[in-house]
């Protein structure tokens, strides 16, 4: 049986998860990363529900718990750092509150996943697609160095402006603006920070969070309310050095942490922004090229399921592959599951996310006094529900039974 060679786009979570998945079944799998080398970066990521159970079933939930921040909770801050309300991790729950037990950094788990793929899976950096020639045998790819290849299948897995996605089907994917920028970076950590998610909301739509990692510095996070507040309208990308600017007219003077951020920013080596926005395709798959992860349904970081629609999403792609003869069986079955999960992450809570970033001193004020009441004893479950993700229901199904194509008849 001839062996199907994948190209996936993308070595964040999705592009990895699909491989690890594929490999398993036998596939032959390569993937394109535009960024020079691995990206060992990134935020607090976490895992929940149905992508918990991907986990177990890839073998590989012990390894994400033990990579695990140890963020203990979600704990909010007045001016002075003093506690408003917090908001400990469940421990009856994967599902409950904005800490989830596996808290993450997106490159640990990324880790995860390329280490599980060693040996079987082509990784390929600094390059990306520029070209795709489908004559509904084979994919013809070009790419920005290199020769021309053909691929059987091609899944674009490269994030919420996924230049392949733009390639394979120009205009269709709309991003909508969510009215909120957010700026990450490393910072060192100091004897102010401790084992929680701290959250800072301020005046003027502005918050500042910082949260542990398990390599001795701090992640840091400057969030901020546009000018268009969710108008749908994505803002003009700045570069990093105006970015820098902008953040410091903003967000010079705003109490607690803010001014330690900013002195940080011009030594960090991993400051990064992005517009909040989300994604909405109305085909995930055409001819041999699909979409996977934040390329086909972005449903923004304020969501809180980003990284679990990008695991169960990579479990269904490759377990209908492997459970179909022809690919477009799979692809339908593929979004046929997937649809209403995605539908549900994307849904968020009315206000969302202004609310929980008030731009007036009476907005902040009613703010922290629901949060009080939420952290109280007697409303502690209906707060942490004001902070968990949307509902996290999926029939999962069951590919276990499937054989690699190696022992197939």
């Amino acid at each position: 049986m001839t062996v199907p060679r994948v190209l996936i786009s993308g070595a964040s979570i999705a592009g990895p998860s699909l491989a690890f998945w594929l490999n398993r079944y036998g596939w032959e799998t390569t993937v394109i990363e535009r960024a020079p080398a691995f990206r060992d970066g990134g935020q607090n990521i976490d895992v929940r529900g149905a992508a918990r159970e991907v986990l177990r079933r890839a073998g590989l939930e012990d390894a994400a718990k033990e990579a695990t921040t140890g963020e203990r909770g979600t704990r909010f801050v007045g001016d002075a750092g003093e506690t408003i309300a917090e908001f400990p991790v469940s421990e009856s729950s994967e599902t409950d509150g904005a800490t989830a037990e596996v808290e993450i950094l997106r490159g640990d788990l990324a880790r995860i996943f390329v280490d599980a793929t060693e040996g079987a899976t082509t990784y390929r950096y600094g390059d990306h697609i520029t070209g795709l020639d489908d004559d509904g045998e084979r994919v013809r790819v070009s790419f920005a160095h290199g020769d021309d290849e053909e691929f059987d299948l091609v899944v674009a897995a490269d994030g919420i402006r996924s230049s392949t996605r733009e390639v394979a089907f120009p205009g269709e994917a709309v991003i909508r603006s969510l009215g909120l920028e957010m700026t990450y970076l490393t910072i060192p950590r100091d004897a102010a920070d401790v084992p929680w998610w701290q959250w800072y909301s301020g005046v003027g739509g502005r918050s500042v969070t910082l949260r542990p990692d398990r390599h001795g510095t701090t992640r840091a996070v400057l969030t901020e309310v546009t000018s268009d507040r969710g108008d749908g309208v994505v803002p003009a990308r700045r570069d990093l050095e105006a970015q820098r600017r902008h953040l410091r007219n903003r967000f010079a003077g705003l109490p607690w942490q803010a001014n330690r951020v900013l002195d940080a920013l011009d030594h960090a080596d991993d400051v990064y922004y992005e517009s909040i926005g989300q994604v909405r395709t109305p085909r995930w798959a055409s001819g041999r090229v699909a979409l996977l992860g934040d390329a086909a349904w972005c449903a923004s970081p304020v969501s809180g399921m980003g990284t679990s629609l990008s695991i169960v999403g990579a479990y269904v792609l490759a377990g209908e592959l492997a459970a179909h003869v022809h690919h477009r069986d799979a692809f339908r079955g593929y979004e046929r599951i997937m649809r209403p999960y995605v539908e549900q992450a994307q849904t968020l809570p009315p206000g969302t996310p202004q609310l929980a970033n008030p731009t007036s001193k009476a907005g902040v004020a009613a703010f922290r006094t629901a949060l009080r009441v939420a952290g109280s004893k007697p409303a502690k479950f209906v707060g942490a529900q004001l902070f968990s993700p949307p509902a996290d229901t999926i029939d999962l199904p069951e590919y276990e039974h499937l054989e690699p194509l190696r022992d197939r008849a």
